[in-house]
């Protein structure tokens, strides 16, 4: 049986993005992308809402861009290599291969899925986990703290979800990245 966790690059002060929509901040350096990489090497399926599927999506072709660096190149063929859920009542196709669409966010099937994943399920964008974390399905947060405080934007966590958590793991790195790693307490 797969967990599921939610896992984001987040601000400080708990945004995945600033006001104006912007996230280039929390663009990682070389060492913490070898570390998300090898964490990313656990997923079998990627649970994704619309936007952050279109905003992922980049990873799908990101091999054919020129100057790509070995560490992004390989981030690539990790998500290749994933399934994809995507979450969405408007689009009707998908730009990458082994994703499929669905309209409304179900969770008994992302119960079944679960226990029928031989490996973790990741759950990525702040609105859809908003969902899976008010189901009660989320088992696991693994979230990579920016060193910087943005002062407002898309919050990373929903406002009307109190959760207990039991810290599993946490990382430094370099450039000052946190990474904190916690499992939802029942």
């Amino acid at each position: 049986m797969g967990k599921l966790v939610y896992s984001m690059l987040t601000s400080l002060d708990g945004y995945v993005s600033d006001a104006t929509g912007g996230f280039d901040w929390s663009m990682p350096d070389e060492e913490l992308h070898t570390y998300i990489n090898d964490v990313s090497r656990s997923i079998g399926t990627y649970l994704l809402g619309r936007k952050m599927y279109q905003t992922m999506v980049f990873w799908e072709t990101a091999d054919t861009l020129p100057g790509m660096d070995a560490t992004t190149l390989e981030y690539g063929r990790v998500w290749r290599l994933s399934d994809k859920v995507m979450y969405s009542k408007t689009l009707t196709e998908v730009a990458s291969e082994r994703t499929r669409i669905e309209r409304s966010f179900d969770p008994e099937a992302v119960r079944a899925l679960k226990a029928a994943s031989p490996m973790d399920l990741a759950v990525n964008g702040p609105a859809l986990a908003a969902q899976a974390l008010s189901a009660g399905l989320v088992d696991e947060l693994t979230m990579y703290v920016c060193p910087l405080v943005v002062g407002g934007g898309n919050s990373c966590y929903p406002q009307d979800v109190r959760l207990a958590l039991e810290l599993l793991e946490e990382r430094r790195f370099g450039n000052g990245a946190v990474m904190l790693h916690y499992a939802v307490r029942s």
